[in-house]
């Protein structure tokens, strides 16, 4: 019986982790869309990875890039964080926003570590599934 206690206490400990980088990933994607609704670009820039910022060069220019070609984040009226996967190293957050016309979107945030903590390398729209296939 003890050992099972210790087994099980060993699991949780060792798990403990993941979750807390679940939590700091779902920080970083959250403070970065509220950034870009409080029309804050140089916070959002601040959660991007450093090459995300090498391709950008500015704050203006990544608040550019993110008005025009992903609106949803600009301004959603709802965000829903689903599954985090682990591909390859690198983890992948999965997104459910809803935009304000109520249609919605999935995205995945790559995600990198670095000496200041997460940061978002990358963010990819997954097309939306027509129920054909």
């Amino acid at each position: 019986m003890i050992r099972l206690l210790l087994v099980l206490a060993l699991s949780a400990c060792l798990s403990l982790p993941a979750r807390a980088d679940d939590q700091a990933i779902r920080g970083v994607i959250s403070a970065q869309i509220d950034a870009f609704l409080a029309e804050d670009v140089d916070t959002a820039f601040t959660f991007a990875s450093p090459t995300i910022k090498q391709i950008f060069g500015s704050p203006e220019r990544f608040g550019q890039m993110v008005r025009q070609g992903y609106p949803m984040v600009w301004r959603p009226d709802s965000v829903k964080f689903l599954s985090i996967e682990d591909r390859g190293g690198r983890l992948v957050q999965s997104v459910m926003i809803r935009d304000g016309s109520g249609a919605l979107h999935i995205l995945e945030y790559e995600m990198i570590s670095g000496e200041d903590g997460w940061k978002i390398d990358g963010v990819r729209l997954l097309k939306p599934s027509d129920g054909t296939a």
